[in-house]
């Protein structure tokens, strides 16, 4: 039996606010639960960008018995002026008494500015509640806001000798159905799901999210530097935005039949290959605050090898595939020392029926590009907390 008290309220905010997960673009999963007298009088959660915050549906409902109450808030409440009017200004208004905030705004413009006139009210505000579980709540959030960067999880599924396809390169399936489930449930989360041409001309996949119940589906986004991607390809359907990355040097009259078939076409970089930290800045001006990279060994490899992966989710199935040539999840010139190698941080496991799904954060993730990106420009205050 969990003990009744604040962290008991705020986990409930917190469950408030990851069953909007995915549906709220670059801003946060926000929730809230508003408390008087010992009963829940308001729940909220915010669900769209550009509509009602948590703390304004919460407050909706608890109406007249807002006043003199306790807030639970996974995030500080907002105290500037985007497309719906602060949250901090509500509270004050509803005449709640005391306010719970799991976590402070990330974004330096803002942060601690909320907190503070709530203070300057007169009502009583307590920080730092489960503040480690929002923040992994709103990673990704939290680096969009700060850099203007997608947040990236490599996800991919292998055999215990790491292999994600046999020699011959057959590749379906490698994991259980309730592991695809989890993976389609990835996909719902995630702004954007990134592939290599290697995966389109192999599986021709639709990247799209199937589940049991609608959900939404992410901007599919392919790397081909060549422009080889064919005019045929599942992934030039209309189910979805598709955006190929590709360099300056690709044929203009390939791009602009691409362009014929519902595509955009982004040029990055004026190499051979494209230029995969351009493309993360590229992708995060459109607004695609988080990416599923779902790519092969080279793909894979390479974004490792930019610093540009965020967090890996390796599902490991009970199988033994061997085979000279069978590809791995990770194609690239390693380290000659095994002290050299990449290693993960904040490491845990979860079980999808037979498989296990490893779970950690590269060390050096992101560095290059992040501190590159801060350099450029300031804070994303486009995306600034909830309905911004």
């Amino acid at each position: 039996m969990e003990i009744l008290n604040d962290e008991y309220y705020m986990r409930l905010a917190l469950n408030m606010a990851d069953g909007a997960s995915g549906q709220t673009g670059v801003n946060p999963v926000v929730g809230c639960v508003v408390v008087k007298d010992g009963r829940i009088v308001g729940l909220g959660a915010h669900l769209k960008r550009g509509e009602g915050h948590a703390e304004v549906h919460a407050l909706d409902m608890a109406g007249d018995q807002a006043r003199g109450a306790t807030a639970y808030v996974t995030l500080e409440p907002c105290s500037h002026y985007g497309r719906t009017p602060p949250c901090c200004e509500r509270l004050i208004e509803e005449g709640v008494s005391r306010v719970v905030v799991a976590a402070s705004d990330p974004n330096p413009l803002v942060a601690g500015r909320g907190i503070a006139r709530l203070r300057e009210a007169g009502i009583e505000v307590l920080t730092g509640v489960l503040e480690s579980e929002a923040a992994l709540q709103n990673e990704a959030f939290n680096k969009f806001i700060l850099t203007g960067l997608p947040f990236v999880t490599l996800k991919t599924a292998l055999s215990l000798d790491g292999r994600i396809a046999t020699r011959t390169g057959h590749s379906r399936w490698i994991t259980g159905a309730a592991a695809r489930e989890a993976v389609h449930t990835l996909r719902h989360r995630h702004a954007g799901i990134m592939v290599g041409l290697q995966t389109v001309l192999a599986d021709d996949p639709e990247l799209t999210t199937r589940l049991d119940v609608p959900a939404l589906h992410p901007t599919r986004i392919v790397v081909d530097s060549g422009l080889r991607l064919p005019l045929t390809a599942r992934v030039l359907n209309d189910a979805a935005p598709t955006i190929v990355l590709t360099t300056v040097q690709a044929d203009e009259d390939r791009a602009e039949r691409l362009r014929e078939r519902g595509a955009e076409v982004l040029r990055c970089g004026d190499g051979e290959r494209v230029d995969l930290a351009a493309a993360m800045r590229e992708l995060g001006r459109r607004d695609i605050g988080s990416v599923l990279l779902e790519g092969g060994g080279v793909l894979n490899g390479a974004m490792l090898q930019a610093g540009l992966v965020d967090k890996t989710m390796l599902i490991y199935a009970p199988i033994i595939v061997g085979g000279e040539g069978a590809p791995s999840a990770f194609s690239y010139v390693g380290p000659e020392e095994m002290s050299a190698a990449l290693r993960l941080s904040r490491v845990s496991m979860q079980s999808f029926g037979d498989d296990w799904c490893v779970t950690g954060y590269p060390d050096n993730r992101a560095a290059g590009a992040a501190a590159e990106a801060a350099a450029e420009a300031e804070p994303n205050g486009s995306a600034a907390k909830e309905g911004s």
